[in-house]
């Protein structure tokens, strides 16, 4: 599934340097066709974690999942150029999906993918009237 869309990724991070990371030819565009990889990988990626806990596709978008994957495809796209921050953001990635695999996180929609249902059924606490008041 893909959890980011061109789009998305011009938003966050820009056309420059969406060019720069993807431009093979130097034609001064974004090379689609790479670009498409790198979103591809990304899904692949957070479905391999979260595909144990969670029926795929996920119907219902969830935006954390979108940033991540942004943050995703910006590490393939760099590469063996990855600055610091880059990496570290690619390793909080891989650490919430790890706690998403594991059940410590969940992702706000049920295991078939869509929002869980709301409840007005809360709970409600009864008991006798009141022993003193201001009349007793």
């Amino acid at each position: 599934m893909s959890y980011i869309t061109k789009a998305d990724l011009i938003a966050r991070f820009g056309r420059d340097e969406l060019t720069q990371l993807t431009d093979r030819d130097r034609s001064g565009v974004i090379d689609d066709l790479a670009l498409d990889a790198a979103i591809a990988d990304a899904g692949g990626l957070i479905d391999s974690y979260i595909g144990g806990r969670y029926a795929l596709p996920i119907s219902q978008p969830v935006p954390i999942l979108t940033r991540y994957a942004g943050d995703l495809v910006r590490y393939f796209l760099f590469d063996d150029r990855a600055t610091d921050e880059v990496i570290r953001r690619y390793d909080d990635v891989v650490a919430y999906l790890g706690k998403v695999s594991s059940g410590k996180v969940q992702l706000g929609i049920n295991a078939s993918g869509g929002k869980p249902p709301t409840h007005s059924n809360h709970a409600q606490m009864t008991g006798p009237g009141r022993v003193f008041g201001r009349d007793t």
